[in-house]
């Protein structure tokens, strides 16, 4: 038996060797789902910031649209293997229970349209969405994963833009990033409150008051702390800049000046801003 130990490794080096061989050059399991389906070969991959349109109605009626770091795999059945190709129904539970494990919820699931929406949901927001779809003869020749990861929101945005739009609509919103619950500006919206900073130095008559607002999550009186601290912590930026603190006033709204809809995560993030307003 000790001497058939090499061979035996050998044999299986040998095999694991060929099935990665067929796998799409440059393919790699998502770290959400590191196990495919046995007997399947990940055939084509990629990667980029796209929208999907994820279903959320048993009858597929409704749909949401998120954008975000899309990953799009295709899985084709090993018809060389010898074995049974799994049903679509297998192919679905399979990765609803893996969803299940890292925080996912179904938001659609059916085995006649062989498709499953889920949403993967961390510290109560949620990360990401995947849709499962399966195809070929009787659903299951392939399936594919799409994931798309969501990214908050971010602007990219210079000191002319500000500008035009105080004097065309007498205010701007901003999407700048603090650290949940608090009024710390992320380094990633640094450029923007720089960008603030320099409008005000190249028009040194113009006031502004810098307005805070959030979305509906938590108490309204919590909220409208939270916008008037991010309300300053941004006016504070600018004075530190060398903005003259004469030229800036700052407010917070809370949830009371919604722009759009805080039942989708979408109309949160848009809620949740920083307004620019000419006096």
């Amino acid at each position: 038996m000790k001497r058939s130990t090499p061979l035996l490794s050998f044999m299986f080096l040998l095999v694991t060797t060929i099935a990665l061989a067929q796998d799409g050059e440059g393919c790699k399991e998502h770290p959400m789902f590191p196990n495919r389906m046995p007997n399947y070969f990940l055939t084509t991959c990629s990667n980029n910031f796209d929208a999907v349109d994820f279903w959320i109605s048993p009858d597929a009626s409704k749909t949401v649209t998120k954008e975000g770091s899309k990953t799009a795999l295709r899985y084709d059945f090993n018809t060389e293997s010898g074995q049974q190709k799994p049903s679509a129904l297998q192919i679905l539970r399979n990765y609803e229970n893996a969803a299940k494990k890292i925080g996912g919820v179904t938001m659609y699931f059916n085995v006649a349209s062989a498709t499953a929406v889920f949403r993967i949901v961390k510290g109560g927001k949620d990360i990401a969405w995947v849709k499962v779809e399966s195809g070929g003869n009787d659903s299951n020749d392939f399936y594919e994963l799409s994931i798309v990861e969501l990214e908050a929101m971010k602007q990219e945005i210079t000191s002319t833009d500000i500008l035009t739009a105080l004097n065309t609509d007498g205010h701007i919103a901003l999407y700048i990033n603090f650290a949940t619950g608090k009024s710390d500006i992320l380094p990633e919206s640094a450029p923007v409150v720089e960008q603030v900073a320099q409008m005000l130095q190249a028009n040194p008559s113009l006031k502004v008051s810098v307005e805070g607002h959030t979305d509906n999550v938590g108490s309204p009186a919590s909220n409208k702390i939270l916008s008037e601290n991010r309300a300053g912590a941004v006016m504070n930026a600018c004075i530190a800049k060398g903005i003259e603190k004469s030229r800036m006033t700052s407010k917070g709204w809370g949830p009371d000046k919604a722009i759009a809809d805080n039942s989708s995560e979408e109309g949160r993030a848009r809620n949740r801003r920083v307004e620019i307003v000419k006096q």
